[in-house]
């Protein structure tokens, strides 16, 4: 028997928790003056209608609490993708969403299916709920094979684009892994999907195991809001809504509700702020490949980059000392690589002039950053 004496700042904790690594979410630096491209929050403001909505929705009706079928906000997503509202759900972020379905969607007894490099929460949500997770490797450019998931599993969860490579999967392959993969679930993260990818949320009438998972926290420039959704058929949405119940019958308020509603009503804010990021986007690779930075093909706001001669811890610091904030993850296939933020044209800027003196410093003195 063991004589250990059980840590006193942990006595009290379930046991499930004393192993868990808890995911850990990109610095979010105190103070002014930070050119912050770490955490791929959107670089411009959300819609004029919905800060308006929002405002409108701060009165005495507070004391009440709110619609907790969020009927409204689900009838305007079901609209939007030729669904019915009973093929919606809505949680506090996508986040909140992805871990009802694993709560109440993935647990069968065999693996959970995930990319080797993907989304770190994903084996959070796994450890946390008791559930098995098995990587499957990305390919040696960096991508989903779908053949690969062909396997034994209790469910598969595939982010589209993938995070942080920025790799998108073409609806056929989501299309072909969904007909062959019939006895679980197949959940596709979209949280960056409005950059350029394909949605899945298409195939939901004609596959009854797809669930298709999305966020307003990055093209409509509502982080901070924290709403997410999921579509899928209603023997899913039932299966969320009931963990939801058990739960929190109220994820979102009533600021919440009326500002998601908007951003969404408001489709043509949306198409010009994805279209001025994907336009940077494209800039900042050119920029980085002409600093002989390898950038993987992104279809998210972000790039995933690595430098021949350059560690990217260093640089991550470097960039740091100037104020200027990119993501470093220690995983041992990407630790040469450094996560992008696509920020504003002059924040993209910024970042190029520093690693121009960063990587050449003396070709830098004679160099301009080219304007977009």
């Amino acid at each position: 028997m063991s004589t250990t004496a059980p840590d006193p700042a942990t006595r009290f904790w379930s046991p499930a928790l004393r192993g868990l690594s808890a995911y850990t979410p990109g610095e979010q630096p105190q103070g002014t003056g930070w050119v912050k491209l770490n955490t791929n929050e959107c670089p411009y403001p959300p819609s004029p209608l919905a800060l308006q909505r929002m405002a409108e929705a701060v009165d005495d009706r507070l004391r009440l609490y709110p619609d907790p079928t969020a009927l409204a906000l689900r009838q305007t997503i079901a609209a939007q993708h030729g669904l019915r509202p009973e093929q919606v759900f809505v949680g506090n972020g996508s986040d909140e969403v992805l871990a009802h379905a694993f709560m109440g969607l993935l647990r069968h007894g065999q693996p959970v299916l995930v990319p080797d490099i993907s989304y770190s929460f994903y084996p959070v949500y796994c450890a946390l709920y008791g559930v098995p997770c098995q990587p499957v490797p990305l390919d040696e450019h960096f991508r989903v094979r779908v053949a690969d998931y062909l396997q034994p599993n209790s469910g598969i969860v595939l982010p589209n684009p993938n995070a942080p490579t920025g790799i998108a999967l073409p609806l056929d392959d989501i299309r072909w892994l969904l007909a062959r993969n019939t006895g679980s679930v197949l959940v596709v993260d979209e949280a960056y999907v409005d950059f350029g990818a394909e949605s899945a949320a298409s195939l939901v009438d004609e596959f009854p195991h797809l669930l298709v998972v999305q966020t307003l926290s990055k093209s409509r420039g509502l982080a901070g809001l924290r709403v997410g959704f999921a579509l899928g058929h209603v023997d899913l949405i039932q299966a969320l809504t009931t963990v939801k119940d058990s739960f929190n019958s109220y994820p979102l308020d009533r600021v919440a509700l009326a500002g998601a509603q908007a951003a969404l009503e408001d489709e043509a804010h949306t198409a010009s702020l994805t279209r001025r990021i994907v336009d940077s986007r494209e800039w900042l690779a050119r920029e980085l490949t002409a600093l002989g930075f390898e950038c993987l093909p992104s279809r998210a706001n972000f790039l995933l980059v690595r430098h021949p001669r350059h560690s990217a811890p260093r640089l991550q610091q470097d960039l740091r000392d100037r104020k200027i904030l990119v993501r470093h993850f220690k995983q041992p296939r990407i630790a040469e690589h450094l996560r992008i933020t696509v920020g504003s044209q002059p924040e993209c800027e910024a970042l190029v002039a520093a690693l121009r003196e960063l990587i050449d410093p003396v070709r830098h003195r004679d160099s301009k950053v080219t304007p977009a």
